[in-house]
Order: structure tokens, then C-alpha cells, then sequence
């Protein structure tokens, strides 16, 4: 009989946002938010290869987040995530480009409901938003003035075993599939220190 899944035998939200966006932040994704401030911009419209940042809600203890791959209009984009939708029974998959809607009153993207693969559609739940963090370098066609400011790494020691050689392939591979053509590789981060997050 199999044993039980374990966080390291899955890829988590967090080290698939930093591979794919460049962040460079640490830990679980409810404490991105006020890490981020002064030292990365943030703000409250989506910008391609910004990373949506999601408070803890409900069930969701550790918050979510996920990378704008595309903006379709003043309500709708398309994110790329892990570790959202179960896909045949197992946790840890990656969606590519899914729909994201702001479903605030105000269209302000306070409130969001997200693509969820078991029902085919966007999910039931809306949930709340703390906003977008923007790259060091941005997207000249985002027409913003991105923060230029270096990330600080908080020292810390491991706090869980690090993803073994499989998962951190899985990784890097994808994150490179959703690159765009003319952007540099970037090295795989060495260890993924983050704790067991959403």
C-alpha cells in the first residue's frame, strides 16, 4: 500500500512563482505581500509577469500565488500556478494559463474567482486579493516604472528537506516552457527552502 503524499512529493505555488516571475521571495505565500514592500512595487492592477498575491481565506491556510501570463481585459487574465486544482486525485499539479476574474464590486481586483480543473470552470469561491508584486524589470508594454531595488534574502536556515533532483526538473522545465522566446534562462534556484505552503 502507498504511502501518504508528503509536501516534498509535490510542487507548491511558491518556489513555481518565484522560478517563473524572478521574485525572489521567501516562505509561504500569505506572508509575500509584506515582504515584497520596499522591495519590489506593488499595486492593484494586474501587469504580465506579476505575481497575484492571495491572503489566507477559509481553508486556504498558507495563501496562494500565481504569475499573470496574459491580460484579456479589465476583468479577466490568465495565470500559470501550482498546487491549486487537484488533477486526477493528486495535489501539486501546474496549470498553465487558466482564467482568473475580478469579481469585485468596484472592479478594483480586490476579490477573484480562479479556474478549477475538477468542475471545468471557475471555481464557486471569491477570494480576496492583496494585490499584485511586480518583477525588478518589467515588461516595457506594462507602461510602469517597476522598482529597481535588489531583494533582500532573509538568512535562515532549511526548515524542511529540500525537492529532490525529480521535482526540481519538473520545475525548472516548466518554468522554462512559459518564458517567452526572448528572454534569458535563468538558473534554477539551488535549494527551495519554503515551508509546506499552498
Amino acid at each position: 500500500m502507498p504511502g501518504l503524499a508528503k509536501a516534498e512529493d509535490y510542487i507548491q505555488c511558491v518556489p513555481f512563482a518565484r522560478e517563473l516571475s524572478g521574485i525572489q521571495i521567501y516562505g509561504d505565500a500569505h506572508s509575500w505581500w509584506d515582504q515584497a514592500e520596499g522591495v519590489y512595487q506593488r499595486g492593484n492592477r494586474p501587469a504580465e509577469g506579476s505575481v497575484l498575491s492571495l491572503p489566507v481565506h477559509g481553508a486556504m491556510r498558507l495563501g496562494h500565488v500565481a504569475v499573470v501570463r496574459k491580460i484579456i481585459d479589465d476583468r479577466t487574465i490568465l495565470i500559470s500556478h501550482a498546487n491549486w486544482s487537484p488533477i486526477d486525485g493528486r495535489r501539486g499539479q501546474i496549470e498553465r494559463k487558466v482564467i482568473a476574474k475580478d469579481v469585485s464590486a468596484h472592479n478594483d481586483w480586490s476579490l477573484v474567482r480562479i479556474w478549477y480543473a475538477p468542475i471545468g470552470k471557475l471555481g464557486t469561491t471569491a477570494y480576496p486579493v492583496n494585490g499584485f508584486i511586480y518583477p525588478a524589470q518589467g515588461n516595457q508594454d506594462a507602461a510602469r516604472t517597476w522598482a529597481s531595488a535588489k531583494p533582500v534574502r532573509e538568512s535562515r536556515e532549511p526548515n524542511r528537506k529540500l525537492f529532490d533532483r525529480r521535482l526540481k526538473a519538473e520545475l525548472s522545465q516548466v518554468a522554462d516552457q512559459e518564458l517567452p522566446a526572448e528572454s534569458q534562462p535563468r538558473d534554477l534556484i539551488g535549494e527551495l527552502l519554503d515551508r509546506v505552503g499552498s
